[in-house]
């Protein structure tokens, strides 16, 4: 993912603006849904905090933002990721971890922590590295990686200003998802050490990966389920719609995860397999619609499976709403060798371009991420009149599976 901390222009939406608010939150679900993207594929723990502090910072406008890990040994917070803080603080910087801190608050009692005026708060101190940059508003959310805390993720202004609770809702949903990755990572750690003892006991092997899987689509469900309570408590319709469609992407990483944690092979994924299983998912929540599916035997790796599926999960919701609006009708799947390419292509009998291309091309967020996907894949979105109907075409390169 691109730096983007260029964009940082520390000044949030004024209350009672409702496009620019839509605007900032969509920006927000929009990171949201990229930063789950990353931290499935990533297994670099440093890389997954550093990201965390990125996309906290860009998500909130704000200048700071860091992760702190807790030191039982030292009983202090050590600043493990950050961005705009001086040379020498992330990596070495501790920092006091009791009650009387804003991190150390929100560490020891688990709740999630506003405070907009930090030089007037009574509940705890203005630890020393905020007060030499200048901080006068953070917003700090625990972090927990399966039954432990691991630290906490904060964002820091100095700006004067409000950090809402619609802010926090996005903080502390990175900071579950962050989690969920740590737990992965740590688990992982200790069946490689353990490998050799583990070869005969491949029936224990298979229940953690279970437990894991079910903790990622736990921390998934959070996820949605805050942006659901966020959405009902919205009046702005427009508003309400974007969180809803976030809602549903978030659910689509949560499926697609699913899918890939059945396969055997974690490296690489059998296509036709896959987009079938995936489409009779889809299938369950718009059972009126027929889905035609037509795959050429193929293994990719299971990175690309990931953004392909997410492609998939995109187009066929744009097709459903958009190319039958008053009807149902058959949604075609397929995928096709042209050399050492795939041409993948979804495909409506539905009301043709005129319509069903404008929420593609226009200037939404779905337009955004089918962009962004595309460019996962290495391929050029290309949009086809299929008289009747809508085309979307994809040809990309599939990436040889690693190994097993």
């Amino acid at each position: 993912m691109a730096s983007g901390l260029e964009e940082i222009g520390e000044a949030t939406p004024e209350k009672g603006a409702p496009a620019e608010e839509l605007e900032y939150r969509l920006r927000q679900q929009q990171l949201a849904a990229e930063f789950a993207l990353f931290a499935l594929k990533n297994r670099d723990i440093q890389a997954l905090l550093q990201e965390t502090a990125r996309v906290c910072a860009l998500g909130l406008r704000s200048r700071f933002s860091k992760v702190v890990e807790y030191l039982p040994e030292e009983q202090k917070f050590l600043v493990r990721a950050g961005v705009g803080w001086k040379p020498g603080i992330v990596g070495r910087a501790k920092t006091g971890a009791d009650k009387k801190s804003p991190a150390g608050y929100a560490f020891w009692t688990g709740a999630s922590v506003i405070s907009n005026h930090l030089g007037g708060e009574s509940r705890f101190r203005t630890p020393h590295i905020l007060a030499e940059h200048g901080v006068k508003r953070a917003i700090n959310s625990v972090i927990r990686r399966g039954e432990e805390r691991f630290g906490v993720l904060e964002v820091d202004s100095p700006v004067e200003g409000r950090f809402t609770d619609a802010d926090l809702v996005f903080v502390t949903g990175l900071a579950n998802l962050l989690g969920v990755a740590l737990e992965r990572q740590q688990i992982e750690e200790v069946l490689k050490t353990k490998e050799a003892l583990l070869q005969k006991a491949v029936a224990h092997q298979k229940m953690l990966a279970d437990e894991v899987s079910h903790r990622v689509k736990n921390g998934l469900a959070m996820v949605a389920g805050l942006l659901r309570m966020q959405a009902r408590a919205l009046s702005d319709p427009e508003l309400r719609q974007a969180l809803a469609d976030a809602q549903l992407r978030v659910q689509a990483i949560a499926r697609i995860h699913e899918l890939l944690g059945n396969s055997e092979v974690l490296s690489a994924v059998n296509l036709p397999e896959f987009l079938e299983d995936l489409c009779s998912l889809l299938k369950t929540s718009a059972p009126e619609h027929e889905f035609v599916v037509d795959v050429v035997p193929a293994m990719i790796a299971t990175s690309q499976a990931v953004s392909l599926g997410l492609l998939v999960n995109e187009l066929v919701t744009n097709a459903l709403k958009y190319a039958y609006p008053d009807s149902s009708g058959p949604v075609f799947v397929s995928v096709t060798r042209e050399g050492d390419l795939l041409r993948f292509e979804i495909a409506d009998h539905g009301v043709g371009l005129s319509d069903t291309l404008a929420p593609a091309h226009g200037q939404g967020l779905g337009k955004k991420v089918i962009a962004s996907l595309s460019a996962h894949l290495g391929g050029e979105a290309e949009w086809q009149d299929a008289n009747p109907g809508t085309r979307f075409v994809l040809r990309f390169c599939p990436e040889p599976p690693g190994p097993a």
